[in-house]
């Protein structure tokens, strides 16, 4: 066998590693945070732009000041929200401002004042019909700013002289903006105009066009912490099953992601820890209790060995969480940890908003799921789904298999990888790559 040569290793990891940046900041600027790795995406766009077309169906375009992956989505419900720096998500009012300024900067002349900016944009939301608040309210400033501070961070806008903070202040407030409207143009990833609505955008964007199933779930590995069988379709499941071991390979190459094959599904793992906006362990009250949740959870949760599909077992992808337990885990975490540990105050003494605030990163992490959230948001159902499964029918169509009753919350699958002891098994006697898979049980 040949081994590589050193220029070849040199080169497999410079691909690498702009593959994964622009995964990361799919809008880069060559003076912008990553301006030092920019010339690297120069370097190697014409093989970057094959391999995302090829792996993941996504378009990317390599400017002489700017790279941009546009990237398709997932459909409706499944996208990753923006937030402010103090980490509060974006509004449906700030994605609307957000929207408003794009629409007003694509034509813009190169420098702006704030003012004028601001009157454009209020200008589009009446002829767009979308309803301002008085411009002399605070939290409308402050919404207004959120959304131009985030094209000032993707390069949009740059703040020549003044901030574009001043919108916040009394109306003597002012800025000189400068705006690249080339970038403007690059943000929407979507056929802006092939659609008749925002939600008619998603819709197509969505769309993986001629790769199928191979492509939407190659998207749904690469954009998502954990891919489950019963999210997807039956042509999509087959593909998984039969491809899954031999795709590692392509998502090494490209992005240096090692594949976790399980029986309920499949992950990707970054070895680095930097592709995910999501942390789990993590720093920060709300990631600590999580992960105490969990533990706790999965100990008292996974149930008694179901079998292994492969011989006439059922797989189980989520079980119901009781009504109260997560109450009851998270006020004895409280009462041991909360304290001793140095938790947000503000979290530690409003038990409800901590636990709102942990479901939601724990769904975000899809390690639980709504109960009969069985699908994607916005993709619909398989075909014949049956929402009851009989008792002790081995599961290879898996539809149903998270239907329950409690909390209205599910632990699903992905949840024993954090669990203090775990136990992987494979079928016994088992040697095709879909009969071997392992299984990590709750």
């Amino acid at each position: 066998m040949t081994l590589p040569s050193a220029h070849d290793v040199a080169l497999a990891a410079e691909r690498r590693s702009a593959g994964r940046l622009l995964l990361a900041y799919p809008l880069l600027t060559s003076d912008g945070p990553h301006a030092d790795l920019f010339p690297l995406i120069r370097r190697h766009a014409d093989w970057l732009t094959k391999r995302f077309q090829h792996v993941l169906g996504y378009r990317l375009l390599v400017d002489t000041s700017y790279a941009r992956l546009f990237k398709a989505g997932l459909g409706a419900g499944a996208g990753h929200q923006l937030e402010r720096s103090s980490g509060t998500a974006f509004t449906p009012r700030t994605y609307a401002c957000l929207a408003l300024a794009l629409s007003v900067l694509v034509t813009a002349p190169e420098q702006v004042l704030l003012s004028q900016l601001v009157a454009d944009i209020k200008a589009a939301a009446a002829d767009a019909g979308v309803e301002w608040e008085d411009a002399g309210r605070t939290a409308q400033k402050r919404t207004l700013a959120a959304a131009l501070r985030q094209l000032v961070d993707w390069g949009v806008l740059t703040e020549t002289e003044g901030s574009v903070a001043a919108v916040e202040q009394d109306d003597s407030g002012e800025a000189l903006i400068s705006v690249d409207r080339e970038i403007a143009r690059a943000v929407v990833s979507g056929p802006l105009a092939q659609s008749r609505s925002g939600t008619d955008l998603v819709r197509r964007a969505a769309d993986p066009g001629f790769g199928g199933a191979r492509t939407y779930v190659r998207r749904m590995l690469v954009e998502t912490p954990v891919v489950y069988l019963d999210e997807l379709t039956d042509a999509e499941r087959d593909w998984l099953r039969t491809r899954q071991r031999r795709e590692a390979q392509a998502f090494s190459e490209l992005l240096g992601l090692e594949t976790e094959i399980r029986a309920e599904g499949a992950a990707l793992v970054d070895p680095e820890d930097e592709l995910s906006d999501l942390h789990l362990p993590g720093s920060g009250t709300l990631a600590q209790a999580a992960l105490l949740l969990l533990e706790r959870l999965v100990e008292q949760l996974r149930p008694e060995d179901p079998g292994h599909p492969a011989t006439g077992g059922r797989l189980v992808v989520g079980v119901a969480i009781p009504d109260g337990l997560m109450e009851e885990v998270l006020a004895e975490l409280v009462a041991a940890y909360g304290h001793r540990s140095n938790w947000k105050r503000d979290l530690v003494d409003d038990p409800p908003a901590l636990r709102a605030s942990v479901v939601d990163l724990l769904i975000r992490m899809r390690l639980v799921a709504r109960d009969g959230s069985l699908r994607s948001a916005g993709r619909g159902l398989p075909e014949g789904y049956d929402e009851a499964v009989p008792e002790g029918r081995a599961v290879t169509d898996v539809a149903g298999t998270r239907s329950g009753s409690g909390s209205g919350l599910m632990l699903l699958a992905g949840a024993a990888r954090y669990a203090t002891h775990v136990t992987v098994r494979t079928a016994p006697g088992s040697t095709s790559e879909a009969d071997g898979q392992q299984e990590l049980p709750l």
